[in-house]
């Protein structure tokens, strides 16, 4: 993504639709955000953002959501690609080595102290309005 600040990295995913699991628009927004099947994994955690409480609060202020983020793994990790749908401020799409993240401005920035040694462990699955 970019925004005046410059490019930041999200995870793929997005809105839940009416009847879907979290898990089939997961799979939906991976496909239409990064162009490839995703195998779901365990839930790794839940975060809250409340927009006024954060940097973009004034873009933000009326925004509120809750997201549920799973662990993923791609089966054909050659297919990541452009997909049918990209978010407003999506400018590509690239995968990050976990051993990377700490240099790259990655959003929520408060997660990012959760990955060691290639798995991830916040101590709880709530995080509570993080950004």
């Amino acid at each position: 993504m970019r925004d005046a600040s410059g490019i930041f990295y999200i995870l793929p995913g997005g809105g839940q639709r009416h009847g879907e699991t979290l898990q089939q628009g997961l799979k939906r927004e991976c496909l239409e955000e990064i162009g490839t099947e995703v195998e779901i994994g365990p839930l790794l955690y839940v975060r809250e953002y409340i927009g006024k409480n954060h940097e973009f609060h004034k873009a933000h202020r009326a925004f509120h959501q809750v997201e549920h983020v799973f662990r993923c793994t791609l089966p054909t990790p050659d297919a990541i690609g452009p997909g049918t749908e990209h978010d407003k401020k999506q400018v590509g799409i690239e995968w990050i080595p976990l051993a990377e993240l700490a240099q790259r401005r990655f959003l929520p920035e408060a997660i990012k102290a959760f990955f060691k040694n290639g798995d991830f462990d916040a101590g709880t699955l709530y995080l509570g309005d993080i950004n």
